[in-house]
């Protein structure tokens, strides 16, 4: 009787790890990303191994600056498996950001990956808000040299309070980490969310509501 129980609870805890496993790590050396091929998967389909050379794990342009000149005063240059195939299955990528002097990457969240910056140049505001109910602010200036991470999930921004440029190099945790600027899909969303509600969930008149989405 006691090893039926213990045979059923081996097979109960087996079941319960399958069920709750997230992303499995890669079952072979590299999956790049075969980006024109017909098969649709939860992420890319691999190219050929027979296919594959060293440009697919490769991507330059990240030394280059970027055109700050914008509403916002900052670019974001992504390495995502989008820009770099070799990606796929590894759950990394990265990107260079910009700032002119006061520039801004506004307030935004990645659905999909945790977010470790580092100031290359300049003096950088980051910070970040937690969940409901506290919706707490927590921001630091950072220095040329120190290391900042954001969540997975939570909004987060960056702002260059420098009087010259400021470039981070920020690394993240997904092959695809999405993002979701927070004005841009609240505001500018097709079809509109109707100016009502947003004008009932930012207590404030329509006329601003429609104001603000005319910008987006």
């Amino acid at each position: 009787m006691a090893s039926h129980f213990l045979s059923l609870g081996l097979i109960m805890l087996i079941t319960s790890s399958f069920s709750s496993a997230s992303d499995s790590s890669p079952l072979q050396d590299f999956c790049v990303a075969d980006r024109n091929g017909p098969v649709l998967v939860n992420g890319l389909a691999c190219k050929d191994a027979k296919l594959v050379k060293a440009d697919d794990f490769f991507f330059s342009g990240l030394h280059l600056m970027g055109n700050t000149s914008n509403a916002v005063g900052s670019l974001v240059t992504p390495v995502t498996v989008a820009q770099l195939p070799g990606l796929n299955t590894l759950g990394i990528s990265m990107a260079r950001i910009d700032f002119a002097p006061w520039g801004i990457n506004p307030p935004h969240t990645h659905p999909r990956a945790t977010e470790i910056l580092t100031v290359i140049e300049g003096r950088i505001q980051v910070g970040f808000i937690t969940s409901n109910p506290e919706n707490r602010l927590i921001n630091k200036v950072l220095q040329k040299g120190d290391v900042f991470v954001f969540p997975e999930g939570l909004i987060h921004f960056q702002r260059n309070v420098g009087h010259g440029n400021a470039i981070a190099i920020v690394g993240l945790s997904s092959q695809n980490p999405g993002v979701i600027t927070i004005a841009n899909a609240v505001f500018g969303a097709k079809p509109d969310i109707p100016n009502d509600l947003l004008a009932k969930a930012f207590q404030v008149d329509v006329k601003v509501v429609n104001q603000i989405q005319s910008k987006f």
